[in-house]
């Protein structure tokens, strides 16, 4: 039985590698800024603000054969609001946890990196290759953390990073822009809501399905080497692309009249598109994604219309 730590256990991407890993027998620990906030069965919750010192000691006490880093600060509109938060949990938090792992012998260490660290990216696709040159708070603090990961592999400890692109599920909050999509569209399809105000329409994203992208972390750590993985689907589509499918779920053909564009919901140095190039997972980790843009945006109006019947 394998001893893991997953930090952020009880978010969308927690959530599900715990449900992966306790399918396969290993002994799982989570931890989440409060005891009472919901996790999966069976897992043995820590209650831990990684904006304060602890990490390192817990895993000191601990002694997990894997810790996979997904706890952060997750939106990069909410980064400009907490700059310093940001930094400390997706930043500063690693170096304590990589120095840690660095003392377990035989430990190994999966961070969850972000598109977002390329900012307005230099090519199209990106690969693992791609320049660093992030755009927001978020994504500096990302960088910051994957940087770390190298340093340490260098210095001799198993430490992986896996470069997410978007990935959503149901479990996706709803301040995040696709699960915001998917529950307006059924409201006002209920008659629960008016309309929807967004941001940009034309930013292309990479979008991929949550169960998929937790897979690939997790094949990230069984692997004999450590290495980066950009984790993507190769197909990009605009915010616009997402609002037609999930009006179109719910049976409105013609969104428009239903959605207002709001510079309140624009974000500094957005980059206009992201597409990953996802090569390198598909030959050494064998990940391929399951669940296509349609599929993704379906299951999540279909949830959200059978929540608010």
């Amino acid at each position: 039985m394998t001893r893991v730590l997953i930090t952020g256990i009880t978010g969308q991407d927690g959530s599900y590698l715990a449900e992966l890993l306790l399918a396969a027998g290993d002994d799982v620990h989570g931890t989440s800024l409060s005891a009472d906030e919901h996790s999966v069965d069976g897992v043995e919750l820590h209650q831990l603000d990684l904006s304060h010192p602890g990490i390192g000691t817990l895993i000191a006490e601990l002694e997990p054969q894997v810790v996979y880093n997904l706890a952060a600060i997750s939106s990069v509109f909410g980064s400009w609001r907490q700059p310093d938060v940001t930094a400390r949990i997706n930043g500063l938090a690693v170096a304590e946890m990589l120095a840690a792992v660095q003392e377990i012998p035989g430990a190994r260490f999966v961070q969850a990196s972000s598109a977002e660290m390329f900012g307005a990216p230099s090519e199209v696709p990106q690969t693992e290759r791609t320049a660093i040159r992030p755009t927001s708070p978020y994504g500096a603090a990302k960088a910051y953390a994957h940087s770390l990961v190298n340093v340490y592999r260098t210095a001799g400890v198993w430490a992986s990073s896996c470069i997410l692109y978007n990935h959503e599920s149901p479990r996706r909050p709803e301040n995040f822009v696709t699960r915001k999509i998917t529950a307006s569209a059924a409201r006002i399809s209920l008659g629960l809501q008016d309309s929807l105000e967004l941001g940009h329409l034309d930013a292309r994203r990479d979008w991929g399905w949550a169960p998929d992208y937790v897979d690939a972390v997790s094949k990230a750590a069984a692997v004999e080497s450590p290495d980066d993985y950009v984790i993507a689907t190769g197909v990009d589509h605009s915010v616009q692309d997402f609002v037609a499918a999930a009006f179109s779920r719910v049976g409105i053909a013609d969104w428009r009249p239903f959605v207002t564009v709001s510079d309140e919901f624009k974000r500094s140095g957005d980059a206009p598109r992201q597409l990953g190039d996802a090569s390198h997972a598909r030959e050494v980790l064998d990940w391929a994604p399951t669940v296509d843009f349609d599929g993704i945006v379906a299951a999540m109006v279909d949830n959200d219309l059978e929540i608010f019947s």
